[in-house]
């Protein structure tokens, strides 16, 4: 008999319970047998050690129920569960998290089991939590999901259906919830799909009426500059930001911030403004930005700004591509931002340009120095002078380098911290270089800290360097520890084979890194101490990479946050045990997760 017309999408329960089965033991399984959406999220459910025996979700405790989300939401949810009502189907907000805000179930069995997986108000059924889910699922993939019977990842929840479909808001285009219907297994069917579907663009309607105008008027003129050009456009005013994909693509977050903070700054004094900004990456761009004007005579919606990246030698208008990869010894990294600073560093040597490379300690500065130097002259002399330590021979050391037995590139590191007397010096001689050589002088860089490069006794020697690259801090590009931890593992490994495991990588990836690079080694040799082979699991980092930072924490704090994330990794993640170990309610456990930011270890 044909299967009925009414279960398109149900799936083979007995075959992929069997498949399930085998991807939660390892064992081999045809990929065939499972949707290729719900096998990613098995995938990423096993890389953060999801419980599949169990459910283990956090609860947030305060949470808002005053939002436009909510006031959006509530009479088509009220609507639709009118319709609905002594059917067992669930109807469920949640926010773009995955914690539940509002939960209406019509089925009393149904509700009692939803209660007995925590699937009710103020529990988060995010997808690292839960694993495999409609709700977690759909907003990891930030579309619509169906998650049916043994599709789901913990066993607890094979006997229910769950179609979510991610919340935009209206104007702004971000996720700001889920909405997700979950019934039985038995009684899935292709329309629950639909239906999900029908009620997140219900609440994304509704969403509008609870926009203020200010908005609306702001997203119109968006919508016109972007019609207009292809290049970067951005839209914003003290609620509200908009950008479109070039955006993007072609800026960091910090350029971002740059160009909005040029552009209110321009916008306060005049109605249209143009300027020429240069970016934290070291490049430039044309700035075009207009005010917004408001519904009233007197009132502003906001600011609209369009911008071009201006090449690096004339400043000839022109949209850039992203910088493409390149090749320098010992120094990876494909970020964006980090590719326009190790292009413009080239392009300077290239040129013969001495460059002056700000940035934070640790950040890479005289790595990238040396890194270009390869590439450029592998078989020159590169020699490296710290000002930090220049005593009575600083000159000589100096002209030995420069001017009796030149080396092809020096790198004199923190010359923001040379006396005067000795910044004088240093000028003096490089002085003496240029005019000796000319074109042919050894190619030179010095190493200073942010902001160094305003104060006055600087100006004599920065006249001897055209241009400035800021060298980005780690937490503006951390998608490259992807590339950085193995290679600073390489280093540590000592003839063993040391990697990172995907949790741990994605722990490292979350952390601030105030001390950049050099912070991240001296992290990552403390863990090769303990483990000199196989690979890093989250247990191995120190507790305060389970975390993700709010605030500085006191000592009482460190200790009681250190403690917690012991306990967890004793208790293998179960928080109900990992409190009882620490004589603490899980009241009290989920609250200071939670306060503290911890992220639940891996094993």
């Amino acid at each position: 008999m044909a299967p009925s017309p009414r279960v398109p999408v149900r799936p083979d329960d007995e075959r992929l319970a069997r498949t399930r089965v085998k991807f939660l033991t390892s064992e081999a399984f045809e990929a065939d047998q499972v949707r290729e959406a719900i096998l990613a999220s098995w995938w990423r459910s096993k890389e953060f050690r999801v419980p599949a025996d169990h459910i283990d979700v956090p609860y947030v405790a305060a949470q808002d129920l005053d939002t436009p989300l909510i006031r959006a939401a509530a009479p088509v949810l009220e609507r639709l569960g009118d319709q609905l009502e002594g059917q067992p189907i669930s109807l469920i907000l949640t926010d773009q998290t995955g914690v539940v805000l509002t939960q209406r179930t019509g089925d009393s069995d149904l509700r009692r089991h939803l209660e007995s997986v925590e699937l009710v108000p103020g529990f988060s059924y995010g997808e690292r939590f839960v694993g495999t889910n409609g709700i977690g699922t759909a907003l990891e993939d930030g579309r619509p999901t169906h998650v049916f019977g043994h599709e789901h990842y913990a066993e607890n929840l094979e006997n229910l259906a769950c179609a979510g479909v991610p919340i935009q808001h209206p104007i702004s285009g971000r996720t700001i919830g889920a909405v997700d219907l979950t019934c039985w297994r038995k009684d899935a069917g292709g329309l629950l799909v639909a239906l999900a579907r029908t009620t997140a663009e219900q609440i994304r309607q509704a969403l509008l009426t609870h926009s203020n105008l200010r908005e609306l008027v702001l997203f119109q003129a968006y919508l016109q500059t972007c019609r207009r050009t292809t290049g970067v456009v951005l839209a914003f005013n003290d609620d509200v930001v908009m950008m479109n994909d070039s955006a993007r693509q072609l800026l960091g977050p910090a350029d971002q911030s740059v160009l909005l903070g040029r552009a209110a700054q321009e916008l306060a004094q005049a109605r249209r403004a143009t300027a020429t900004v240069s970016l934290s990456s070291g490049g430039k761009v044309k700035l075009y930005c207009r005010r917004v004007q408001g519904h009233r005579e007197d009132d502003t919606a906001g600011g609209v700004l369009s911008a071009k990246l201006l090449d690096a030698d004339d400043e000839r208008a022109g949209v850039q591509l992203p910088m493409p990869p390149m090749f320098l010894p010992g120094v990876v990294g494909s970020a964006p931002l980090w590719l326009r600073c190790a292009n413009d560093i080239d392009a300077g040597c290239g040129r013969g340009d001495w460059l002056a490379l700000a940035g934070e300690p640790g950040t890479g500065r005289t790595t990238l120095a040396r890194g270009v130097h390869l590439r450029r002259n592998p078989t020159g002399r590169l020699h490296t002078l710290d000002a930090t330590h220049a005593g009575p021979g600083w000159e000589e050391d100096v002209r030995r380098e420069l001017l009796d037995d030149p080396v092809d590139t020096l790198v004199i590191r923190h010359a923001d911290r040379l006396a005067a007397a000795d910044l004088d010096t240093l000028a003096t001689v490089l002085g003496e270089v240029r005019t000796r050589d000319g074109a042919g002088a050894p190619w030179v860089t010095i190493t200073l800290d942010p902001e160094s490069e305003s104060r006055p006794e600087l100006a004599g020697l920065l006249r001897l360097f055209p241009r400035t690259v800021t060298v980005p801090p780690l937490r503006r590009h951390a998608e490259d520890l992807s590339e950085l931890v193995p290679l600073l593992l390489s280093r540590l490994a000592h003839g063993g084979h040391l990697t990172c495991s995907p949790a741990a990588l994605h722990l490292l990836m979350r952390a601030d890194w105030p001390g950049n690079t050099a912070q991240l080694y001296r992290v990552l040799k403390q863990v090769a101490k303990r483990r000199r082979t196989g690979s890093i699991q989250p247990s191995d980092l120190p507790a305060e990479y389970h975390t993700i930072t709010r605030r500085p924490l006191n000592r009482f704090e460190t200790v009681e946050r250190d403690a917690i994330v012991r306990g967890l990794e004793d208790a293998d993640g179960n928080k109900a045990r990992a409190a009882k170990l620490l004589g603490i309610s899980r009241a009290t456990i989920y609250r200071k997760i939670h306060e503290y930011g911890i992220v639940i270890p891996d094993r």
